[in-house]
């Protein structure tokens, strides 16, 4: 709350340098901050009294919008990828597939590694559930297994996240 939103009949006020002015009136305070050609900002409501600033509040809330993009753009969005094995995976194809997953953990990003089972192959999910467990086993050094294989309708699915 700014200026004349302030519903309080005396605040703690702070300057503009950032010094303790005391606790003063409303209207003397805020009378004091048009005299500076500032606004009075209520920078923590639930005090008792109020405590408000002397600031310029546009110059203030640029600042802070810089602040939330400079933060943004910092930031890393993790990603969660995908790998799909079957049950029936030969060697060369699991290794292939397991370098996918190393690179995607390596670049920070989840990976959802899933087994889909087709036609008579759900009856022995136990199968899949040894080719997760194999991936989870050879990419323990650099991961954490977020979520255990699990059966979801015709598929087995495990989460890993990096560590």
């Amino acid at each position: 709350m700014i200026n004349e939103e302030i519903r309080a009949k005396e605040v703690r006020l702070i300057g503009g340098e950032g010094e303790q002015l005391g606790i003063v009136p409303f209207r003397e305070a805020l009378q004091m901050a048009v005299d500076a050609n500032l606004d009075l900002v209520n920078v923590a409501p639930q005090a008792k009294p109020p405590v408000c600033r002397i600031m310029d509040y546009g110059k203030f809330r640029y600042e802070q919008q810089k602040k939330e993009k400079e933060a943004r753009k910092n930031q890393k969005v993790v990603e969660l990828k995908e790998v799909r094995f079957s049950a029936t995976i030969d060697e060369h194809d699991f290794q292939t597939k397991l370098r996918n997953v190393l690179k995607f953990l390596n670049e920070q990003d989840k990976v959802k590694c899933s087994v889909r089972f087709r036609g008579r192959e759900i009856t022995h999910a136990s199968i899949g559930q040894k080719v997760l467990e194999r991936v989870a086993e050879e990419a323990k050094d650099i991961c954490v297994v977020e979520r255990r294989p699990k059966l979801e309708g015709r598929s087995m699915i495990m989460i890993l996240s990096p560590k």
